[in-house]
């Protein structure tokens, strides 16, 4: 149990660390498919290309290792 627990920490420290520059090389938010709108001064966005090929890259990664 403690093994699943400090891997899942490490993975999410990582992921904060990647993720930044992830987001510049593959214009995370930004692709087809994502939807950005402005309401009331406010942006909101909801980047579903963006989720569905991260998650895409995180299997292949989870099956070649």
């Amino acid at each position: 149990m403690a093994k699943w627990i400090l891997t899942l920490v490490v993975a999410i420290f990582l992921l904060g660390i990647l993720t930044p520059h992830l987001a510049r090389f593959i214009r995370f938010g930004h692709l087809p498919g994502d939807l950005t709108w402005r309401l009331r001064g406010r942006s909101y966005a909801f980047p579903f290309a963006s989720i569905l090929l991260l998650s895409l890259l995180l299997w292949l990664l989870t099956r070649l290792l």
